[in-house]
C-alpha cells in the first residue's frame, strides 16, 4: 500500500489572506510522480501564473530528480501545467488581472487513485501590521495554554 503524501506550504498562511480555494490536477511526467510518491517535493517558494493561452502553470515548484531516472529524468524546477475547469480558469484569470490577486499553492497530495493534486488559493498579500497581529495572537494563545496547564 502507498503511504499518505501531504506536502504543505506553511508559510502561505502567514504571508497571505485566502479568498478562494480550489483543487487542481497537475500534468506530470513519470519520473516526477515517482519523486512525489517518495515525498521529495517542495512548494514553499512556488506561485501560479497564466500564460498567453489562458493556461495556469505552477512556477518554481521543486520536485527532486528521480534517483533511477537516467536519461529520461525531469528538470527539478520546471513549470507544470495545472488542470482546472474552463470556468474556474476564467474566474481566476479575471481576478488576477483586474484585482491584482495572487494564486498560491497550499498543499500537494495524492488521491486514493494515485493522482497528484494541488490545493491552490486565490490570495491577497498581508501587510506588516497584519502579520504582527497574527504573531501577537499566537503568543497570547501559547501563554494561555501554558497558564491552563500549570493551573491544572
Amino acid at each position: 500500500m502507498q503511504k499518505n503524501i501531504n506536502i504543505q506550504n506553511k508559510k502561505a498562511r502567514f504571508e497571505y489572506e485566502f479568498l478562494d480555494k480550489y483543487t487542481a490536477g497537475i500534468q506530470l511526467t513519470g519520473t516526477e510522480i515517482k519523486s512525489i510518491r517518495e515525498s521529495k517535493a517542495r512548494i514553499t517558494e512556488s506561485f501560479c501564473e497564466f500564460n498567453d493561452r489562458g493556461e495556469l502553470f505552477v512556477i518554481n515548484m521543486f520536485i527532486e530528480e528521480y534517483l533511477y531516472g537516467n536519461a529520461y529524468n525531469h528538470k527539478p524546477k520546471s513549470s507544470r501545467r495545472l488542470l482546472l475547469n474552463k470556468r474556474e480558469l476564467q474566474k481566476l484569470e479575471k481576478a488576477v488581472k483586474n484585482v491584482g490577486l495572487t494564486i498560491i499553492p497550499l498543499r500537494l497530495f495524492l488521491t486514493e487513485k494515485g493522482w497528484a493534486k494541488l490545493d491552490i488559493a486565490l490570495c491577497k498579500g498581508k501587510k506588516l501590521h497584519d502579520k504582527r497581529e497574527v504573531m501577537k495572537d499566537r503568543d497570547n494563545k501559547r501563554d494561555l495554554a501554558r497558564i491552563k496547564k500549570n493551573f491544572n
